[in-house]
């Protein structure tokens, strides 16, 4: 089958991956680059589990073509932790906040949040549902989510 060759940065990394033209880029991501942070949940990007930022902007990767990665900047929820492990403020609050449970929608709203917080500082609560209307839980009640992500907006904006 025919591949072609895409370039781009992946967490400030350069990546250089051959794909075949229907590949979406969570296959890139999970089985070429081995980062298993993004996962697949419903497939058909109902679930918001898949959700990585490309160029800044929150995507489902399960929907989203890898050859339209070529020349973009990439990042998953393993990119947001800080040299040494030290977890980026919205993990934190996530943990710190019990918006955690069976974690498997957590690195999918946490990068949702993380896409609305670097466009506004500090959204009202509306704003903040508004941006993790794509991404499900089944596990938590989302008022701990929605709490989290207010706090670390509170934190980030010091």
């Amino acid at each position: 089958m025919e591949r072609i060759t895409i370039r781009f940065k992946v967490n400030g990394e350069d990546a250089i991956v051959a794909v075949a033209p229907h590949w979406n880029l969570l296959r890139v991501l999970r089985e070429e680059l081995e980062l298993t942070g993004a996962k697949e949940g419903c497939g058909a990007g109902e679930c918001g589990a898949c959700t990585v930022l490309v160029n800044g902007r929150a995507v489902n990767a399960c929907l989203y073509p890898a050859v339209e990665a070529d020349g973009a900047e990439v990042t998953t929820v393993e990119g947001l932790a800080g040299p040494g492990g030290e977890l980026h403020p919205i993990q934190r609050a996530f943990v710190e906040k019990g918006a955690v449970q069976c974690g498997f929608c957590t690195p999918g709203m946490v990068l949702s949040a993380k896409a609305l917080l670097d466009r506004v500082p500090l959204p009202s609560e509306e704003e903040i549902r508004t941006a993790l209307a794509g991404n499900l839980c089944r596990c938590t009640g989302y008022a701990q989510i929605i709490e989290a992500v207010q706090a670390a907006a509170e934190e980030l904006s010091r």
